[in-house]
């Protein structure tokens, strides 16, 4: 395995579980057994190695959504039934980009953009898996998209894992409205 992916595998292990500030460097360097100066020629800065943390995240995260809606003919109602399954993982900590953004939005426009470039392609995701049924797959994709983040969040902070299936419930009703699934 080479220097970047074990550095990449270290960040999104320490990141993901406790935080981007609560993280130092020196600790994901550590947990990587990569030598520092191998770090800094991977990633200079630690924004750099957190934007790249994040966009891998996106890359796998986004990929397995997708192969796991492909495989049924209910795309829409997948997406939910994916998401639960996720929230039941061990480790699950809500979103990614969401947390990352929280503690560096602010101060990181990398890390803004980062989440939001994420952001956006869920919804545009989500947008074309309505594509073609819906008169308004751009509304129906917005509306779906904040029962997603919805159900995200209330799996992390409220612990409830439910909140997939209840939001899955309401994009049916939304789907029956729309002329879809």
């Amino acid at each position: 395995m080479d220097h970047r992916t074990r550095l990449l595998d270290a960040a999104e292990r320490l990141f993901y579980e406790r935080g981007v500030r609560a993280v130092g460097v020196d600790e994901v360097r550590a947990a990587s057994g990569v030598p520092l100066k191998r770090l800094y020629q991977c990633f200079p800065s630690k924004e750099e190695l957190v934007v790249a943390y994040l966009r891998r995240r996106d890359q796998r995260w986004r990929a397995s959504l997708a192969e796991s809606v492909a495989r049924r003919d209910d795309r829409v109602p997948a997406v939910f039934d994916w998401l639960e399954n996720w929230f039941r993982e061990p480790g699950f900590r809500g979103c990614a980009f969401v947390n990352s953004f929280g503690e560096l939005g602010a101060t990181s426009d990398a890390v803004a953009r980062t989440a939001k470039e994420h952001k956006d392609a869920l919804r545009h995701y989500l947008v074309d898996l309505v594509r073609g049924f819906a008169a308004d797959p751009e509304e129906l994709g917005e509306q779906l998209l904040l029962l997603v983040e919805g159900a995200i969040t209330s799996a992390a902070v409220r612990g409830d894992f439910g909140a997939a299936r209840r939001a899955r419930e309401v994009a049916e009703i939304l789907l029956a409205r729309a002329g879809g699934e």
